[in-house]
């Protein structure tokens, strides 16, 4: 078939490799599935797998939950925070959710227009001083 085809181009090693990377972001089942198949989750979570191939010292996530559902944006972001203390990869993080950012991070960067109005722990940052920076629109969204 061609996608056999397609995928014996790479090494044995390599492909070897991709599995264990898809393994270790949960989503092994997934391997022979076209990607347009899959969830925006498991998406997101391919692209981690292909960050991990490169061997990584640090992983920057441009709003990798964007448009995801709360349970699979926890999901997301769980892999990204076992991939920091289990394999010491630095993951630079863009959020829009406070209660994410609370969560998973170990420092918190608030940036407005370009300039850095807050960095500090995670419990420095409440929701008044984060309405303070981003407006009285800013909302608090739980994600359980």
């Amino acid at each position: 078939s061609p996608m056999w085809s397609f995928i014996n181009r790479f090494p044995a090693e390599d492909r070897k490799l991709a599995l264990e990377k898809l393994q270790r972001v949960g989503i092994r089942e997934k391997a022979f599935v076209r990607a347009d198949q899959l969830s925006g989750g498991q998406q997101q979570r391919v692209g981690i797998a292909r960050a991990l191939m490169q061997d990584p010292e640090l992983m920057l996530a441009d709003e990798p939950v964007a448009s995801l559902d709360p349970a699979t944006s926890d999901s997301v972001m769980k892999y990204l925070g076992l991939l920091n203390k289990e394999d010491g990869i630095t993951v630079l993080c863009s959020l829009h959710f406070l209660s994410l950012a609370r969560r998973y991070a170990d420092r918190i960067i608030a940036l407005k227009a370009g300039r850095m109005e807050f960095d500090g722990l995670p419990a420095e940052i409440d929701d008044r001083r984060f309405k303070d920076i981003y407006g009285e629109d800013a909302v608090r969204v739980e994600i359980s």
